[in-house]
């Protein structure tokens, strides 16, 4: 029996956050109820799907552009693999959208339908994807397949991961394919750039909500923007993320650089930030495709990254990486919170700490290039810990080696969402220079949450990375500025404006202030030095009380004697070892770089103590009334 003919829907307009999560749970209900009951199902499913339903929209358009320009065009994928063909709905109705060979769409899909139940699986499981897995490997001969070009190699690499299909329903199967195909790229408000990370990240929020595991896997993208627009990376510099997770840093400054390349970009510099440009190491067996294809679907065709653990430095695959540099320009990146790490991968470090984000800021000191700049997320317990020598010692290597010019204070919330409340910094340094000065700028006063997310806007950045004037700043972060007279006439003092004037007096703010690092250094020297020289005395002493102390013992001395010295000798060990402790806590201290703003608006209680002795008495008899009342409606 025929199908019954299909109606081709309107492509949904995914405008919003809330539109794409409100879409994505539709797809997921019908894959709950077919096989695909846990995130960890239908993340991997849906990813594959989505991947494929959009390279052939971005192929079918390239191709349109081609055959305008008059150029050549040859398709990742021809048929019947590609979208098109066999997961469009089909309809006979004389306006349905045909192939780019001139077949009506969903062709493939009609013949399986008519040749009954179960071939839409038999012709995915058995024909897709192996042809697919074939365009990175072989199957003849298990090698890479030397006739894929380099974006085919990244598909059969993207689509290793999945063996069948895990939906075992056909109809159901049918549906999810048909709500998949409502996408369209030319729906996609710019605002949000597309999706496949956005749709992984949220179905991801939910498995961390009940796993607790979710909130390494991805930043915040308006953290990123701002990171990204601070650091400006430009044609020419590679682009790293030892950590790369769905690729986000790497996706947005692809976006970045490529805007500020413009229209009229010459067809070799596109090539090149295409493919020699970013690189990037993840070593999640269910992340890596998804970053993948993510940047793929982003437009980088050649995504150079490297599967598997970048502290212990096992691979898992490494061929898309071989041609990356031993280091690079310009490293974006957000190592995971709280994470243990073991002796296989302490071993390769200099100072070892089972700390995962302190492994990672001791493999960014060694992989950034000279003069090449990082900017990082990092908890503020790395920033103020000192009780540990590898937190210290990093930390001093990394203010020895680079200029750690800015520290930016985010708001508690800011990774809320990720199912973490950890407080958080954003570290911007150049190695190559000591640091000297340290700017900071406060934004952890800003209220955030799931529904009040931090947007670009609250570090003062427009959308191009251009300095917000005031009137388009949210209304709840000016409020109290332009309600203080002081400030009348004066520009909010935003991230974005002040940042040009960091390490120097103009950057000082409400939110804004400079420490000198090199002035804490030799302050902490100075109050060390006495310490130090006493333990020396001290040390030359106990020499010369161990020469006495062997001379009495061969001389077979006064045994209570004896005992008197090697008291003596412990006593003052231990008062070098105190000297020597208390020399050393002077040093760390140096490298507590939480951020505190000296500068914050305080308000005072202005009453006097009767007052809010009083006011204390009133909340006393209003609780002990509340309390009265609870207990009679309890007796009765």
């Amino acid at each position: 029996m025929p199908r019954p003919k299909m109606t081709e829907k309107a492509p949904k307009a995914i405008a919003s956050t809330q539109s794409l999560s409100a879409f994505v749970k539709s797809i997921c209900d019908v894959m709950r109820r077919s096989n695909c009951a846990s995130a960890l199902q239908y993340v991997p499913e849906l990813t594959w799907v989505l991947f494929l339903r959009i390279l052939d929209a971005q192929e079918a358009r390239e191709a349109e552009q081609a055959e305008v320009l008059g150029a050549e065009f040859s398709p990742a994928l021809c048929s019947p693999y590609r979208w098109q063909d066999w997961a469009a709905p089909w309809s006979d109705k004389a306006d349905h959208p045909q192939t780019t060979d001139g077949k009506v769409q969903g062709w493939k899909r009609q013949e399986l339908f008519a040749a009954g139940d179960g071939r839409l699986f038999d012709f995915i499981n058995k024909a897709l994807l192996p042809h697919l897995h074939a365009l990175d490997v072989d199957p003849r001969t298990n090698l890479p397949n030397p006739a894929a070009s380099p974006k085919q190699r990244i598909i059969g690499r993207i689509m290793t991961a999945v063996e069948r299909v895990r939906v075992d329903d056909e109809a159901n199967l049918r549906d999810i394919l048909d709500r998949v195909h409502e996408i369209s790229i030319d729906h996609i408000d710019d605002t949000h750039f597309f999706t496949l990370s956005q749709v992984y990240e949220d179905l991801l929020l939910k498995m961390g909500e009940k796993n607790s595991d979710g909130g390494q896997f991805f930043t915040p993208r308006e953290v990123i923007r701002a990171m990204v627009h601070t650091v400006d990376p430009a044609l020419g510099q590679t682009v790293y993320d030892p950590c790369c997770g769905t690729g986000g840093f790497l996706a947005v400054a692809y976006e970045h650089m490529a805007r500020k390349l413009g229209k009229a970009a010459a067809s070799t510099d596109i090539e090149a930030l295409k493919h020699d440009t970013f690189f990037g190491r993840e070593k999640e067996n269910l992340v890596f495709p998804i970053a993948l294809a993510n940047l793929v679907l982003h437009g980088i065709d050649q995504p150079n990254l490297w599967h598997g653990n970048s502290l212990t430095r096992r691979a898992t695959y490494a061929e898309l990486f071989r041609h990356a540099p031993a280091q690079f320009d310009v490293i974006l990146t957000n190592p995971p919170f709280g994470g243990k790490e073991g002796k296989d991968a302490q071993k390769n470090f200099a100072f070892e700490t089972s700390a995962t984000q302190v492994l990672f800021v001791q493999d960014i000191l060694a992989e950034l290039a000279p003069g090449g700049t990082c900017a990082i997320v990092l908890d503020e317990g790395l920033l103020f810990r000192t009780n540990e020598s590898a937190f210290v010692e990093t930390k001093r290597k990394l203010t020895d080696e680079c200029d750690l010019w800015a520290i930016v204070s985010l708001p508690g919330g800011v990774f809320s969402t990720a199912g973490a409340g950890v407080k958080t910094n954003l570290l911007f340094f150049t190695k190559g220079k000591k640091t000297e000065r340290i700017w900071y700028y406060d934004l952890s006063w800003v209220k955030v949450g799931k529904k009040t997310p931090l947007t670009l806007a609250h570090f003062g950045f427009g959308k191009d990375g251009a300095v917000l004037g005031d009137d388009a700043l949210p209304a709840l972060v000016t409020a109290d500025w332009l309600a203080d007279e002081a400030n009348a006439g004066q520009p909010f003092p935003t991230y974005a404006r002040m940042r040009q004037h960091h390490g120097r007096p103009e950057g000082a703010s409400r939110y804004s202030w400079t420490v000198d690092f090199s002035e804490r250094r030799a302050k902490a020297r100075e109050a060390m030095q006495p310490l130090l020289d006493k333990t020396a005395g001290i040390k030359v002493a106990v020499v010369e009380l161990k020469e006495e102390l062997k001379r009495l013992k061969k001389e077979k001395a006064d045994a209570k004697r004896i005992e008197a010295m090697e008291a003596e000798i412990r006593d003052q060990e231990k008062v070098a070892r105190d000297l020597e402790a208390e020399a050393a806590a002077i040093d760390a201290a140096v490298f507590d770089l939480k951020a505190v703003n000296p500068n914050a608006v305080t308000v005072a209680d202005e009453r006097m103590p009767d007052e809010i002795i009083e006011s204390i008495a009133v909340q006393g008899r209003i609780v002990a009334e509340a309390l009265a009342r609870l207990k009679t409606l309890i007796m009765r």
